[in-house]
This record gives structure tokens, C-alpha cells and sequence, in this order.
């Protein structure tokens, strides 16, 4: 029945005079996100709306589905288009749609109809008291509820007339794109999925770096993150992620450092390293999974000592979530079966028995000197090793 998709945004619409950035960045993610759909489909904005048109065949479901996973996206309404051919024709079809759409006639209903053509014979109250009579003469087990209608009838007067009752709620935010490029720290667990998935709503490009530790982590570890990644650019589109050797580092400050501090310096360098990248990509900044006090190396004292060594701001959206936050988080983006899949990420190969949990910064400085002879060919030979996977 449906042959069109009205698309709402929320706060695209108060952008003022740079409004049209946005929604032109909004059509070329929702273009995207349909290339991968069955049929063909025209994708336009004309006086603050937007919409996609079926050109062929399409998938109503699946469809629904990638619209539900663009950014920008507040709602998405399927639309009956109606050629303006007289107010009895117009009739007919809201007629018809009532009794296609709602099989239990026993609702309450308005009509809102918007006009946009001015041309048109009739005023916008003068359309919603005359469709609201013939919807009663057609289906007397009706009746109006001006303040709580079950059925919100929306008909908009344009070069065609659009008519709709239902909105899908789309995940909000700002189209991906429009809020410069950031470098997410990903690993196999719950957290950093959610946090690039938060941050690329508010419109920015994501890339990844994800530290192996091979043998000490798995092939399935690795493919894990490939998959997390998958799930995550379903929403933001390509994510360029970047496969860090990291074995021979940890097992140089393993062998060179106190082990209590082990994971506050290995931090440090994975930070170090995810920078570099970032700078050579143009990012503008680290995104990580970390939210206060959740481990050892997520206190404060651990975060400012893991700052330390970055230029480039870290931007932590969950930095004040519980673990049950994320988990909900995790789940309505379907990254939590993935997550909770029993490979071990190079983070958890080396963790000490009693992790210092208050680390002075300057003690810690001091210990990385006993790595000064070794460290920098070392993380050189990692960038150099740098693997870099496109996922989709």
C-alpha cells in the first residue's frame, strides 16, 4: 500500500540559515543506508520535508529497518501519495486508507492537515472538518478525539497530497558527518561499541584501532571486534579499523615495569599509539568505552594518568553510565550477544592480581623510563604493521 516515506528530524530544524548542510548530509546517509535494500528509491527534501519515494519494488520492512539506523532520522512516516484530482477523490482515498490500515474501526480519530500549497480551495480547518465528516458517514463506530485520538490522520497539501498516521521513531541525533572525524578505541568487550555508537550520533565520522595480542589472543577474538565494527557501521557507515600488533609492547613493559602498574602503562600506550593514527587520519579525537570507578584503570586517578599522554582531547560519552546503562545501551544497538562472546581481548591477557588503582603520575612516569631503550622501535614497528580493514 505504501509507495513513500515522510522523513521528520528534530534538531536539524534549528539550525537557522545552515539548516540545509544538514539535511543535504541527511539525504546522502539515507541514500546510503537504502543502497543495501531491495528496489529502487528516489530520496528529496522540498520545504522542510524529506522524502523517499519507491521507484520499483521495494521491501517494506527491510526498509523500514535502514531507515532505522540513520542518524538525523526522528521519524519516519509511511505515506499514501494522493494525485490532486478534487476533494471527493481526496475523500475516497482517506477512506480507503482507514480501512486498508485500520481493520478495527473502533478508534477515535483527528484529522491534522497542514497546507502548504495556499492555492488550494480549502483551508487547513476546512480540510479536517470536511475529511472528519466523510471518515464518520463512512465508518459511524468511529469518533473524533480532538485531545487523545488513537489515530492522528495527517494529510499535508502539496504538489501531490500526502497522507499518513503513523510515525516510527528513528534514533535522533545528528546526520554522521557533519561533526568532524574522532579515533574509537575498540575492543571486544561491552563498553567501546556504545561509546563510538554515542558519539557518531552526535554526527561524527567514526574510525577504530583495536590492540591484538597474538597468541596470546585468538583469530575469534579478532573477527569479534571485525564484528562488533560490522554492527556499529550499520549506523555510521564505512569504519576504518586499524589492527595493532600489540604483543611485543606488552610483554616489554611485562618484563620492565611493576606489574601493578602494568595496566596504567599499557593503557598509556595504546592511547599513544590510537593518537598517532588519529593525527595521520585526521580525526579530531579518542573516543573510549571508560565510564568512573567501573575497573582499576577507570578511577580518576587512572584517567588523568592515562590523559597525560594525549594531545588530542577523549571524548568518554558513558563516563558516568552504571554497567546496566550500557548493557541496555548495548543491547537496543545488538551489540551484546556479540560482545559477551567468550574471546579474550590483548586488555585482559595481562591484568596484575592487585592493580594499583591510585597511580602517581610522576612514579609512573618514572617507571616507563626503564622502557626507554626498546619502547620506541617497538611502537614504530607496530604503526609500520598497522592493518587496516574497511568494514561496512
Amino acid at each position: 500500500m505504501f509507495s513513500a516515506f515522510l522523513i521528520k528530524y528534530a534538531e536539524i530544524g534549528v539550525k537557522g540559515k545552515n539548516r540545509y548542510l544538514f539535511e543535504d548530509a541527511l539525504v546522502r546517509q539515507i541514500k546510503y543506508a537504502l543502497k543495501k535494500c531491495e528496489g529502487e528509491f528516489t530520496v528529496h527534501k522540498t520545504d522542510g520535508r524529506i522524502y523517499v519515494d519507491a521507484v520499483s519494488g521495494f521491501d517494506y520492512e527491510e526498509t523500514v529497518e535502514a531507515l532505522k539506523k540513520v542518524f538525523g532520522i526522528s521519524g519516519i512516516c509511511p505515506v499514501v501519495y494522493v494525485e490532486d484530482e478534487g476533494f471527493e477523490k481526496l475523500g475516497e482515498a482517506v477512506v480507503d486508507y482507514i480501512d486498508k490500515v485500520y481493520p478495527d474501526k473502533d478508534r477515535s480519530f483527528k484529522v491534522a492537515a497542514r497546507r502548504a500549497r495556499k492555492n488550494y480551495p480549502l483551508n487547513s480547518m476546512e480540510i479536517n472538518a470536511e475529511l472528519g465528516g466523510i471518515v464518520l458517514d463512512a465508518y459511524p463506530e468511529m469518533h473524533v478525539d480532538v485531545h487523545h485520538p488513537d489515530i492522528l490522520l495527517n494529510i499535508e497539501v502539496r504538489d501531490k497530497i500526502y497522507i499518513y498516521s503513523e510515525t516510527i521513531p528513528g534514533p535522533g541525533g545528528m546526520p554522521v558527518g557533519t561533526g568532524g572525524k574522532a579515533m574509537l578505541l575498540l575492543s571486544g568487550g561491552i563498553d567501546s561499541p556504545v561509546a563510538g555508537w554515542m558519539i557518531a550520533k552526535r554526527g561524527v565520522k567514526i574510525d577504530a584501532v583495536y590492540f591484538h595480542a597474538p597468541p596470546y589472543t585468538s583469530e575469534r577474538a579478532r573477527q569479534k571486534v571485525v564484528d562488533l565494527a560490522k554492527k556499529v557501521a550499520a549506523y555510521t557507515g564505512p569504519i576504518y579499523l586499524h589492527v595493532i600488533n600489540f604483543t611485543d609492547i606488552q610483554l616489554y613493559i611485562y618484563d620492565k615495569c611493576p606489574h601493578d602498574e602494568l595496566t596504567i602503562i599499557m593503557r598509556r600506550y595504546m592511547m599513544r599509539i590510537a593518537e598517532h593514527i588519529a593525527k595521520d587520519t585526521e580525526c579530531l579525537g579518542l573516543i573510549t568505552g571508560e565510564s568512573i570507578g567501573q575497573v582499576a584503570s577507570q578511577t580518576m586517578h587512572s584517567l588523568m594518568a592515562t590523559n597525560d599522554v594525549c594531545e588530542l582531547p577523549v571524548y568518554r560519552p558513558l563516563i558516568g553510565f552504571d554497567k546496566m546503562d550500557i548493557v541496555a545501551l548495548s543491547e537496543k544497538i545488538d551489540t551484546y550477544e556479540t560482545s559477551i562472546q567468550p574471546y579474550e581481548d590483548c586488555c585482559t591477557i595481562f591484568v596484575a592480581k592487585h592493580p594499583v588503582t591510585k597511580p602517581n603520575l610522576n612514579i609512573i612516569r618514572k617507571h616507563e623510563h626503564n622502557l626507554d631503550e626498546k619502547i620506541d622501535e617497538l611502537v614504530q614497528t607496530a604503526l609500520d604493521t598497522d592493518e587496516v580493514i574497511v568494514v561496512r
